[in-house]
Parts: C-alpha cells; sequence; structure tokens
C-alpha cells in the first residue's frame, strides 16, 4: 500500500474549513465501514445454519475466502476521501438551511 499524500486545501474549499470537512469524511467513512459490515454478515449468515456434520474444510474455504475478499478492500477512510475528493459526498450545514 503506497502513501499517497491528500491536497488539504481542496478538501477544506468544499466546506469552507478543513474541521468541517474532516467531519464529513469521518461521517462518511462511518456509512461506509457500516454498509460492508451489513454486507459481510449478510454473506457469511449463510454458513451459519450448518450443523457440525456439514463443516468440512470447504465450508471453511470458503469462509476464509469470503473473509479474506472482504479484507482487499480499501479502507473506509480511503473512500470518504476519494469519494469527497470527486464530489461524489453530499453534505450540508444545518446552520444554513433555507
Amino acid at each position: 500500500m503506497a502513501i499517497q499524500t491528500i491536497d488539504l486545501d481542496a478538501l477544506a474549499a468544499q466546506t469552507g474549513n478543513i474541521y468541517q470537512s474532516i467531519v464529513v469524511l469521518s461521517k462518511r467513512a462511518r456509512q461506509v465501514s457500516a454498509y460492508e459490515k451489513a454486507e459481510l454478515d449478510e454473506k457469511l449468515s449463510y454458513f451459519e445454519g450448518f450443523g457440525p456434520e456439514m463443516e468440512d474444510v470447504r465450508m471453511n474455504e470458503e469462509q476464509t475466502k469470503v473473509s479474506l475478499e472482504f479484507e482487499k478492500r480499501p479502507k473506509p477512510t480511503e473512500v470518504s476521501i476519494e469519494e469527497m475528493a470527486s464530489h461524489e459526498v453530499y453534505f450540508r450545514q444545518p446552520d444554513q438551511v433555507g
């Protein structure tokens, strides 16, 4: 995994304040994380119904394969930064509703 620099000025320009940009990024990262966790739980729930008589090496390999697939995905913070940099994140400030 290579280290990439982030243009903080560009991120701050979207909200007008770097701290507000960080809040938006963190909230979006939590959303992405919750979505990925729900997706992983759904895929792994398939394996829960089988009893000990059905557990074999192949079932364990499939569970491991699913888990490794999710580990290879980009981290939620990376996803949220990419989305904000490409202007894909919608946010609003409550004090400016009108």
